[in-house]
């Protein structure tokens, strides 16, 4: 039952490349000095252990790779604290979910913190996920394994989850969480089929073959159970952009499924220094309005980089359970009202900046000019007398010296 999980696991891995040595007996060295050295690791056993020190380490590994890749990083990882934020969004006020599932799980690293926070006992029916690089695909799944999730509880799948999703048998999701690539192309109206897509039929219109954004929320939105949440990373374009993406904004605010919306700070992700968003949807609002936040600000700076610290996030989600108006951070928005503004979901449109600049007593400032400039007058007049003086000096013994 275990074969699929287990299957072409490890084709990526290449003991004779010479990256490991230029002879056979070098790279044999090495492969020895690796498996030593894992093997004097003194992990005891699993049961025992407060960590879990496979799967820390490897999350470790993973996030110093990623930030040395570049922009190539952010395409199978998302940082621990995003990942923190996006499912504790997803799960706020549940114990326990059905399944959990990820559009474009990369390295699984989502999927994971959620069996972290709830305890994947309280993720009954296990955790789903769709990647299309092969490597990354086979990164996942290890990284179930090192997190000690049984091969019956996870089913990860490898194909363009866009043309060809894969767990058509297992949806709906309670929990959606996902970081999809920013703006990629897909095939969009190239395919005449795509239009007739349950997934991507209901707003009348697909995502724009340059930027795959809402064809990726379009998918999340249709798979998500009744009573479920998601919670997706966008980029920021896609929140006030005309065109095919203004007439699937319309269909989300008209149908009432957009819950919140956050601006994120800026460099929190490897590869970019875009200030993304996140969007949540959900099926069964209570009220007819979009909440948005203005996080900006919850960050603290780690060289070149922000991170959110647990207090950031637990800020804002406190702020996104709590759904008031607060100055300068958060608002809720009717959908009518979003409506006379064309759809515009950037949370600018809505949350005044606070203006942090000095205020000026004008009054005071020209009373203090007034004081500096009469000050000037007594210190030229001062200066005057000296310079007189300093020429009858001159005058006067200037024939002394002749």
């Amino acid at each position: 039952e275990s074969e699929d999980d287990f299957s072409g696991l490890f084709d990526d891995i290449d003991v004779n490349s010479n990256k490991l040595g230029a002879t056979v007996s070098k790279r044999n060295e090495k492969l020895v000095k690796i498996l030593e050295g894992i093997a004097n690791i003194n992990l005891g056993k699993y049961q025992d252990n407060q960590i879990d020190a496979f799967g820390d380490a490897y999350e470790f590994l993973m996030s110093m790779y990623a930030s040395n890749a570049g922009k190539s990083g952010g395409e199978f990882y998302t940082p621990q604290e995003v990942s923190e934020l996006l499912t504790k969004l997803a799960i706020a006020g549940k114990t326990s979910v059905n399944k959990v599932y990820d559009p474009a799980c990369g390295s699984g690293s989502l999927l994971l913190k959620s069996a972290k926070i709830l305890g994947k006992e309280n993720v009954r029916n296990g955790f789903y996920g769709q990647e299309i690089n092969l490597t990354t695909y086979n990164l996942c799944r290890i990284n179930m394994f090192l997190h000690d999730i049984g091969y019956d509880k996870f089913d990860i799948a490898c194909e363009d989850t866009l043309v060809s999703p894969q767990h058509w048998d297992d949806e709906p999701f309670e929990v959606i969480v996902s970081n999809p690539p920013y703006s990629i192309k897909w095939a969009g109206d190239d395919n005449a089929v795509l239009i007739n897509d349950p997934r991507y039929s209901p707003a009348g219109v697909l995502a724009p073959k340059s930027k795959a954004d809402f064809a990726f929320i379009m998918h999340s939105l249709s798979w998500l159970a009744t009573n479920g949440t998601a919670s997706i990373v966008c980029f920021p374009g896609i929140l006030y952009r005309g065109g095919s993406e203004q007439k699937i904004r319309k269909y989300l605010i008209d149908n009432n499924f957009v819950d919140c919306i956050i601006q994120l700070p800026d460099n929190l992700f490897f590869g970019t220094s875009i200030a993304t968003c996140i969007m949540v949807l959900k099926k069964s609002k209570k009220d007819n309005s979009t909440l948005f936040i203005d996080a900006t600000n919850e960050c603290v700076k780690v060289t070149n980089n922000n991170k959110l610290t647990d207090e950031n996030i637990n800020n804002i989600v406190e702020i996104f359970t709590d759904r008031e108006d607060k100055d300068y951070i958060s608002k809720l928005i009717s959908n009518e009202e979003i409506a006379e503004n064309g759809y515009n979901l950037s949370v600018a449109t809505y949350i005044e900046r606070e203006d942090t600049t000095e205020k000026i007593d004008i009054i005071e400032l020209n009373k203090e000019i007034d004081e500096i400039v009469a000050r000037e007058n007594v210190l030229r007049d001062e200066i005057k007398k000296i310079i007189s003086e300093i020429e009858v000096w001159y005058e006067y013994n200037k024939n002394d010296r002749r």
